[in-house]
């Protein structure tokens, strides 16, 4: 029994460290904003991470997929995870404040979930949709309401990361999806990142031979190097595992915890107001993710 829980209880682990993980991103993204084009940060964290991931992918001789299924889904998972959201996100992040932009991806486990069930063809548990429910109230007090982060929160801004996470929670799904067809998490995370990163580096190279290379700082920099090989790397290997083994459904609800981390590191990193809307926002999304774990 105990090996059994134990097996059970990893997911859930790594889950809760890839959540801590993520939620430093808007941060991160907000540091390198601090000196880079948006454009320039999010195509440099895919190409970057897919550079590094071309040596992975033949030291552990990972083949590419071969069934027609696989390779939609691995397509739909590298198209959402590394080229549409870095692109879409890091665009809103610059327009509002890092406080917004961590709360506004809490709502990712409720459209994860969604796209899970309309996968599965099964009604989510009453409990489940009664937590997210209470998150959604949440996101709605949270961008409702102006401020944070010195008044740099703007609608446009939390309406673009809004849709950013409705576009990589359906590459969630997929990636999750790839396991059962053969296709290992991290093979899933390697060939994706590989496959988004040739997609973006015309643009990359676009930028580059424009503009030249960015004159940014070592915190600029290093804050690109952390999106590129935790986030985008380490990241979703983690997490594409802990939704194959989990459940879609049971481990998403997870990514409700995304704030905590991103919440405290935006205060204190960025400096960002935590103002009225934000803490009853940031309170009904947790309060939210107690209700849908229990389901």
């Amino acid at each position: 029994m105990s090996n059994r829980g134990s097996h059970a209880a990893a997911p859930v682990v790594v889950a809760v460290l890839v959540m801590v993980v993520w939620g430093a991103t808007p941060v991160m993204t907000r540091l390198a904003l601090d000196d880079l084009e948006p454009l320039v940060v999010a195509t440099l964290r895919t190409v970057v991470a897919g550079l590094l991931a071309l040596p992975l992918v033949a030291q552990a001789r990972l083949s590419f997929p071969r069934a027609a299924e696989a390779r939609r889904l691995l397509a739909i998972s590298a198209a959402a995870g590394f080229v549409v959201f870095p692109v879409v996100y890091t665009i809103g992040q610059q327009r509002t404040s890092g406080l917004h932009g961590v709360m506004i991806l809490a709502a990712l486990p409720i459209f994860t979930g969604i796209y899970a069930s309309a996968v599965a063809r099964r009604c989510p548990a009453r409990a489940w949709l009664i937590g997210c429910g209470v998150a959604v109230a949440g996101e709605v007090v949270l961008i409702g309401g102006r401020g944070g982060g010195g008044g740099d929160a703007t609608l446009s801004g939390d309406l673009i990361v809004l849709a950013a996470a409705l576009i990589v929670s359906a590459g969630y799904v997929a990636g999750a999806l790839l396991p059962s067809r053969g296709v290992s998490s991290s093979a899933a995370t390697y060939w994706g990142v590989v496959l988004g990163a040739i997609v973006l580096a015309p643009l990359t190279t676009a930028l580059l031979a424009r503009d030249g290379w960015p004159d940014a700082g070592v915190t600029a920099w290093a804050a690109v190097a952390f999106l590129a090989v935790v986030t985008s790397i380490a990241g979703y290997a983690g997490w594409y595992w802990a939704l194959d083994r989990g459940g879609i459904q049971r481990i998403a609800t997870l990514q409700f915890l995304q704030p905590l981390s991103g919440f405290a590191l935006a205060a204190v990193v960025l400096g960002d107001q935590v103002t009225l809307p934000i803490a009853i926002g940031s309170t009904l999304i947790v309060a939210g993710i107690l209700v849908a774990q229990g389901a």
